[in-house]
């Protein structure tokens, strides 16, 4: 740890809806550096949540921010060796953190889902998040279980 910590960088807000989290969403979905391929699968997925949605009142972008909150972990669990033994004990997660790992997860189920196109999985995952079902959501409960199993050994902390 011999040099400074990083800036961070300051996304600009994507064209569409003018909100950098839709930036740093679609910069974790690009893949090979495509960024229009990537700006263009996020838009259409958003459109077919407007399409499918239940809820009349809500936007297709409110929709996929209330997914991104349902998967938003609050607690994870870390490794710490503690006399020859490694413990998992339970940590706080910083917002920003929170927020990363809930765009990751949403993005990693969206790959594995089976319809036809990414757009389309996407917007099934998201739609699954938004009612608090889908693998993203489950993951994030799994989390949550791990570190609540762990709680004995949260005076570990560091």
């Amino acid at each position: 740890m011999r040099k400074r910590r990083a800036k961070k960088r300051i996304l600009l807000p994507d064209p569409r809806f003018n909100d950098q989290l839709v930036t740093r969403f679609v910069n974790n979905l690009m893949w090979d550096g495509k960024k229009s391929v990537a700006f263009k699968v996020f838009y259409d997925a958003i459109d077919i949540v407007e399409q499918k949605k239940t809820d009349e009142e809500k936007s297709g972008l409110e929709i996929w921010k209330d997914g991104l909150s349902n998967v938003m972990p609050h607690v994870e669990v870390r490794s710490r060796r503690v006399g020859g033994a490694t413990f998992q004990i339970p940590m706080q997660i910083r917002p920003d953190r929170k927020v990363s790992m809930a765009i990751k997860w949403m993005i990693s189920y969206a790959r594995k889902r089976n319809e036809k196109t990414m757009a389309q999985r996407l917007a099934s995952e998201i739609l699954a998040a938004a009612k608090e079902e889908g693998a993203a959501v489950k993951k994030r409960v799994d989390t949550h279980k791990m570190a609540e199993a762990n709680k004995a050994f949260s005076h570990f902390r560091f």
